[in-house]
C-alpha cells in the first residue's frame, strides 16, 4: 500500500496521518482493518519500564598530564574502565560503593545517568596506570553533560517483547528485580505494559530492524542490534505474540539530546538500582497486515505467572494470565484472588507513544528502512552443564 518513503514525504509536508497504538486498536473496532490500513500511516507504541541492562558510554576528555585511567567512580558509583585511555561505561545496576560499616545506599548508575541528562553536577574519582605517554596517577573533577565530549545511552537488552508475572509461593518475603513478592501468594508484579508495548505490535519483527529510528529516553536513538537473551523461538500463540519472555532489542541515543523526565534511575529494596526509560517505537503502515497484527488487545496477549520462592533458572508456573487480567488488578492462582500490580508505567507508556506521535504530526521525526532484520532463530543458551549450587 505505501512505502517508508512516501509516509516520509507524507510527514514532511505535515499530511501523515498519525495513531497511537491505543487509538489504532478503537479505530479497527470502528471500521475494520481495511477502512483504519487505507487511512493512517504510522502507528506509535511506547513503554516506560525498568530496563537495568542499560548504560552510559562516557568520553571524560583528556587531562594535562594525562591519564590512562584504570579505576573511576562517578558519584560513588563504580564504572568500567577498561578500554580506551579516558573512556567509561556506566552501567545502570552499578551500585554506589559503600564503607564496611555504612548504611547501604539506594543509589546507582541509573541515578548518575538520569543526573547528567538533567544538566546536574556529578563528582569523578579516577586512579591511573602511570606509563611514559600517560603519566598522571590520580585525577579528581566536577563533570556535567556539557563538559565531557560523548555521552550516550547504549543498551544491551530493552524491550522485552514479554516478560513474567512473579509471585512468591513460599513463607518469607522476597526481594527481586520485580520488587518485593509477599510470601503465600500475596501479590504479584508484571512488568509490560501490555498492548501498547512496541514488539507486541510487530510480533515477528518485521518492521524493526537494525537501523529502526526510536523514541529513546526522550531524544532519537535507534536499534542497533538483537538485544542479549533474545529468544524468538519462545512459544507463540496463533496471533504470533509470545507466551513469555521472547525478542529483545539493542538500542543506542546520544543522551545529551534526552529529558529526564524519561530517564529515571530507581532503587528496588534488598536487590539494587535499575533504570527506569521510556521508549517509543513508530510502525509504517506499508499493509494490511500491520494494522490486522496492530490490533491486538491485552486480552489476546499472555504472560506466565511465575513462582520466586524456587531458586532455580526454571521455576515452577501457575499458567498464563491475559493482560487483561494482570490489568484489572486482581488475579486467581489455585482458586485464591491475588492483588496484581505493574512495575511498568502504564501512564508514562501512553504518554512515550503520544509525545512520538505529536514529533511525527510536526514533520520532526521521520521514519528509517531497516538496514538489516532482527534474526528470528535465535536460540537461547543457559549455562546449566557445570552447575554448582
Amino acid at each position: 500500500m505505501r512505502t517508508i518513503a512516501e509516509i516520509n514525504e507524507k510527514i514532511s509536508s505535515k499530511r501523515a496521518v498519525v495513531l497511537t497504538a491505543e487509538e489504532l486498536k478503537t479505530r479497527v473496532e470502528e471500521v475494520g482493518v481495511t477502512q483504519v490500513a487505507k487511512e493512517v500511516d504510522v502507528i506509535t507504541t511506547g513503554t516506560f519500564e525498568p530496563m537495568e541492562s542499560s548504560g552510559a558510554i562516557i568520553n571524560l576528555g583528556h587531562t594535562d598530564p594525562p591519564i590512562k585511567i584504570r579505576r573511576c567512580w562517578l558519584d560513588g558509583v563504580p564504572v568500567y574502565s577498561g578500554f580506551g585511555a579516558v573512556d567509561l561505561y556506566l552501567g545502570a545496576s552499578s551500585a554506589v560503593e559503600v564503607m564496611e560499616g555504612e548504611e547501604v545506599r539506594e543509589r546507582g548508575g541509573g541515578h548518575v545517568i538520569e543526573d547528567l541528562i538533567a544538566g546536574k553536577p556529578v563528582h569523578v574519582r579516577a586512579q591511573g596506570q602511570v606509563t611514559d605517554c600517560y603519566p598522571r596517577a590520580t585525577f579528581e573533577t566536577t563533570i556535567t553533560r556539557d563538559t565531557i565530549n560523548q555521552f550516550y545511552l547504549f543498551n544491551p537488552r530493552n524491550l522485552y517483547q514479554n516478560f513474567i508475572v512473579g509471585v512468591n509461593g513460599g513463607d518469607r518475603p522476597l526481594f527481586t528485580y520485580l520488587g518485593p513478592l509477599q510470601p503465600r501468594l500475596s501479590n504479584a508484579v508484571y512488568s509490560n505494559p501490555g498492548a501498547i508495548s512496541p514488539l507486541f505490535n510487530d510480533p515477528d519483527l518485521q518492521l524493526i530492524g537494525i537501523g529502526t529510528r526510536i523514541f529513546l529516553g526522550g531524544g532519537i536513538g535507534y536499534v542497533a542490534w538483537e538485544g542479549t537473551q533474545h529468544f524468538p523461538l519462545q512459544k507463540r500463540l496463533p496471533n504470533r505474540t509470545p507466551i513469555g519472555p521472547a525478542a529483545t532489542l539493542a538500542l543506542i541515543g546520544d543522551a545529551k539530546q534526552m529529558d529526564a523526565r524519561w530517564v529515571r534511575g530507581c532503587y528496588f529494596k534488598n536487590y539494587g538500582p535499575s533504570l527506569m526509560l521510556g521508549v517509543g517505537v513508530p510502525l509504517p503502515v506499508l499493509s494490511e497486515e500491520v494494522v490486522a497484527k496492530c490490533a491486538v488487545s491485552d486480552k489476546d496477549l499472555v504472560a506466565p505467572i511465575v513462582d520466586f520462592s524456587i531458586p532455580r533458572r526454571v521455576r515452577p508456573t501457575f499458567g498464563l494470565v491475559s493482560y487483561a487480567q494482570l490489568k484489572t488488578g486482581r488475579i486467581i492462582i489455585e482458586g485464591k484472588t491475588v492483588r496484581v500490580a505493574p512495575v511498568v508505567s502504564i501512564l508514562f507508556s501512553r504518554q512515550v507513544a503520544q509525545e512520538l506521535k505529536q514529533w511525527i504530526q510536526a514533520g520532526t521525526f521521520t521514519l528509517t528502512e531497516p538496514v538489516a532484520q532482527i534474526s528470528m532463530e535465535r536460540s537461547f543458551l543457559p549455562q546449566d552443564r557445570w552447575t554448582e549450587f
